[in-house]
């Protein structure tokens, strides 16, 4: 059985809009006398790829609609962020005081549509008037840090952006993939014999998410600075993959 193991990597400067995120892991690695080999994951904090792309919003520059300013007062928001969150969603699947949850544009269930004012800071103006959407399209984001990665040195590798999410029947956040490439999102084990020769027949393992958990325990929450985790050992073959593998197709879905 292979053994898995996690490294943070150290000392990654504070990402600006246009750093190369590639290069950054690949500067941080050898710093640490780390060598890339074939079958190597690299996960990433979501919030890097969103800054090295340009995804910071400047609230007083936000022209909030009819509806953003009728659902803020519902739910007790700025109207020029739920203005955000509107236009980084498909659909408001429930609100109350204090919390929106929405389908994001992307596909995933997630609070606030992942949009996030901590470790935040916008080139001007109040600080605390910045906020952070998630990556345009996290896989196509994945994919090209992964080329960069592989072109500079000539392994292959698979890349992981991850966030925290809430969950809807436990307490706390916890990472979960929702950018992806070079890996499986959904590993099927259906047809696999279990310890007794039972064969499998409804067994998917979310590996992605599962690999996002364990990167997010490393990398941290607050102000640890880690926010890229090289991985090795993953006990899965890599092959190409994506997020779509992971949400629950609407039709199988008891709870909307």
């Amino acid at each position: 059985m292979k053994k898995l193991e996690l490294t943070p990597l150290a000392n990654i400067p504070l990402i600006q809009a246009g750093d190369n995120l590639a290069e950054i892991a690949l500067e941080a690695l050898a710093q640490q006398n780390m060598v890339l080999m074939d079958g190597d994951i690299l996960v990433f904090a979501q919030k890097i790829v969103s800054k090295a792309e340009n995804r910071l919003v400047y609230l007083p520059e936000v022209q909030p609609s009819d509806q953003a300013i009728q659902l803020a007062a519902e739910v007790e928001k700025d109207a020029r962020f739920i203005e955000l969150v509107l236009r980084e969603s498909r659909k408001v699947i429930r609100k109350r005081p204090g919390t929106i949850i929405v389908e994001h544009r992307n596909g995933f269930i997630c609070a606030n549509a992942g949009i996030d004012h901590s470790n935040v800071r916008g080139p001007y103006g109040d600080p605390d008037l910045w906020v952070l959407l998630l990556p345009e399209d996290p896989d196509r984001s994945a994919q090209q840090i992964r080329s960069d990665i592989e072109n500079r040195s000539g392994v292959k590798i698979g890349v992981l952006i991850i966030d925290s999410h809430g969950r809807a029947w436990r307490l706390g956040t916890v990472g979960v993939a929702i950018g992806l490439s070079g890996m499986p999102g959904l590993v099927d084990l259906r047809g696999n014999a279990d310890l007794f020769g039972y064969q499998l027949r409804i067994t998917q393992v979310a590996a992605a998410d599962e690999l996002a958990a364990a990167a997010s325990l490393v990398m941290g929450q607050a102000d640890e600075r880690t926010p890229i985790v090289h991985v090795r050992g993953f006990p899965y073959p890599l092959r190409e993959g994506s997020f779509t593998e992971l949400p629950r197709p609407i039709e199988m879905d008891l709870f909307r």
